[in-house]
């Protein structure tokens, strides 16, 4: 691990022990450790004081499948809070050839900066030929074959949700860009030849091969995901109410069709992508459309993708249609996206949803919390609130729009600040579909209230991912009650913390997936499956118990990583250790949270979620938040202020 300190130009080793490695592991739960040691208390996310932690996992390097990610924890300028972005591009690989795990940066540079790591140390280097470029241009600008960490126009102009980009991969929550650009620092650039050393070879091999086959033949990692990405997921968010439409007033979107996966495959893809060494290939390679009567919009270099030039849909292997239409390649929209900037602004135009997902990858900019403030933008637009031209429906502007964000001109630069300080100037508090200050992903937690539970509690803020991803047990994968409060407090911690060890480790979080057995998945009217979604609700005992367990030396089925980890580091691993590792770093992050001002009064819901029927009439679809927040914090071990107590910390080893 590398200290850098921008404002002195001193790079030294910062020390991380055997022990702390054991504990801690990598990835978001090392950074955790390291911002815990580092942030006594609160801070301006922009100042000088804030520090940045980019860590791998031990399992980045290594060959291991879906095993390329990396980690960038910061205090954020949304939420003034811990956060923690996590990226699949090639920039975590390269650090690792460069012989470094990780780096801790500090203090501010005098000028813009860009840093070289490599074998033989850190470099700095003028970028003040790159301030202003886009994503894009800025990674065509730097070295060839190295792995590449930058920022756009929204980071340098502090958007407090800018984001980085590696490839064509972003590491785009809690405004991580932002503060790179508050330090002055473009880029970050990584190369090197080291080899990450395996204890046992031999079998991690093994492992490897079986690894695959697993994923290739789970019916998520190796049939839906492949075939429709993420946006396969939309046409059960559609049929479930769970679709985020209009500023979350609603949970379907009348011309769904329009903007669905099979839509976005059928008429768009060009074959599949993804992160580097993955087998399951998620992500979505599209041509990038011309607008009609302005040609094709600028979007920077399209040789620092990695895409190619002009391309034939048609003739792209085979494998997609594309309507024959010729144009440049480009890195498709992803979930979140299509319903932030499509139903969510009842926008049902595909080929828009296209052209605005590349231009906020070049601009440096978080997609969800984009089409989040801008509907909320439209919503207050259309009370009276705020008259600021923004309608629902209308996105002929909105490439305009991102643009004068990124540089904050105009109505940009309110919007630059996010949707909850957007509530605090013109009202509207209610339906700022915001936790802690962080937007909302595309899932309406009315239909799956165990969700809603989870984005309230979530550590940095309104996310799915940290909120543990019930959705999967609420209609989108397994279908128990979504409704019902029942078990959903004990469900959302093992969820959580199975999450947070997996990304330390390294790993997709996709991975996770293959702990569900493909029997419930490939048969959901089966009578075993119909049991399990009736039994679930009734699971709250048997998951709280097996929270309190310490000691569970398992390896489970489906979950390879634990053997992976024990083959990659020589340490010993199995179920039991890899929870515990989660639930420290889940406490942990806490920890800093508490420190840095947040009260149990953030971990809620905007009131659209918790008093407004989504379906009038039926009771059921509002978010019962609070009985099931009193029964996380009670399983959690923390106070009813929302603390973890002394003897929780001391069980968890964290000092």
């Amino acid at each position: 691990m590398l200290r850098i300190d921008l404002t002195t130009r001193e790079v030294t080793e910062y020390p991380i022990t055997d022990e702390q490695r054991r504990l801690y592991l990598g990835g978001k739960v090392l950074a955790a450790r390291i911002l815990a040691d580092l942030i006594t208390g609160p801070l301006d996310p922009f100042g000088p004081e804030n520090v940045i932690v980019v860590t791998t996992g031990p399992l980045t390097g290594t060959g291991a499948p879906m095993a390329s990610r990396f980690n960038v924890s910061t205090i954020s300028p949304l939420t003034g809070l811990l956060t923690s972005s996590n990226c699949g591009g090639s920039f975590g690989l390269h650090l690792k050839k460069a012989g470094c795990d990780g780096v801790v940066i500090t203090g501010r540079a005098e000028g813009p900066v860009w840093l070289e790591i490599t074998e033989d140390g850190v470099r700095f280097h003028d970028a003040s030929p790159l301030w202003g470029m886009t994503t894009g241009a800025t990674q065509a600008a730097l070295p060839p074959r190295t792995g590449k960490l930058v920022i756009g126009p929204a980071g340098e102009n502090r958007v407090r949700y800018a984001g980085l980009v590696s490839d064509d991969r972003m590491a785009a929550r809690g405004g991580v860009g932002a503060v790179f650009g508050a330090k002055n620092l473009k880029a970050l650039v990584a190369h090197g030849r080291r080899v990450v050393p395996v204890a046992r070879p031999e079998r991690f091999r093994d492992l490897q091969k079986d690894w695959v086959q697993e994923l290739r033949s789970h019916p998520i990692t190796g049939r839906q995901l492949p075939r429709l990405g993420t946006a396969g997921l939309l046409s059960g968010m559609q049929a479930h109410r769970m679709l985020a439409t209009r500023n979350f007033s609603r949970g379907r979107f009348d011309q769904f069709d329009a903007v669905s996966g099979e839509t976005l495959a059928e008429e768009h893809l060009v074959r599949n992508g993804g992160c580097t060494g993955c087998p399951v290939h998620c992500g979505r390679e599209v041509i990038l459309p011309e607008k009609a009567g302005n040609g094709a919009p600028e979007a920077g270099d399209a040789a620092a993708t990695g895409w190619g030039p002009e391309v034939t849909p048609a003739a792209a292997n085979g494998r997609a249609s594309g309507g024959g239409r010729k144009g440049r390649r480009v890195k498709g929209p992803e979930l979140e996206t299509i319903v932030l900037l499509g139903p969510n602004l009842e926008n049902a135009d595909l080929a828009e949803i296209i052209r605005l997902n590349h231009q906020l990858d070049e601009l440096g900019m978080d997609s969800i919390s984009t089409g989040g403030t801008i509907a909320f933008a439209m919503e207050l637009n259309e009370k009276g609130l705020w008259e600021n031209g923004l309608r629902f429906g209308r996105v002929e502007n909105l490439s305009q729009l991102l643009d004068d964000i990124a540089h904050r001109r105009g109505i940009g630069d309110l919007l630059a600040e996010g949707s909850r300080r957007l509530a605090e100037r013109f009202g509207g508090k209610g339906f700022a579909m915001q936790v802690k200050g962080m937007e909302l992903p595309a899932y309406e937690p009315r239909a799956a209230v165990g969700q809603g539970l989870g984005y309230a509690v979530s550590n940095r803020g309104g996310c799915h991912l940290n909120a543990g991803y019930l959705a999967v047990l609420e209609g989108l994968g397994l279908e128990m009650d979504p409704y019902t409060p029942r078990a959903k407090a004990a469900l959302t911690i093992l969820m959580q913390d199975l999450m947070e060890a997996i990304s330390a480790a390294g790993n997709c979080l996709f991975s996770s997936y293959d702990v569900f057995p493909a029997a419930l998945l490939n048969r959901p009217n089966g009578w075993l499956t119909r049991a399990v979604n009736r039994l679930l609700p009734w699971a709250g005992g048997p998951v709280a118990l097996l929270l309190r367990l310490r000691w569970m030396p398992v390896h489970l089925p489906g979950l390879p990583l634990t053997r992976a980890l024990e083959a990659v580091t020589g340490m010993k691993m199995d179920l039991g250790r890899l929870k515990l590792i989660g639930e420290r770093g889940y406490n942990l992050e806490r920890l800093v949270n508490t420190r840095l001002g947040m009260t149990a009064a953030d971990d809620d819901l905007p009131e659209r979620l918790k008093a407004v029927e989504q379906v009038p009439g039926d009771p059921r679809t509002k978010v019962p938040l609070e009985p099931m927040k009193r029964q996380y914090y009670r399983l959690r071990g923390w106070t009813d202020a929302g603390v973890p107590t002394p003897g929780l910390l001391r069980r968890l080893g964290i000092q």
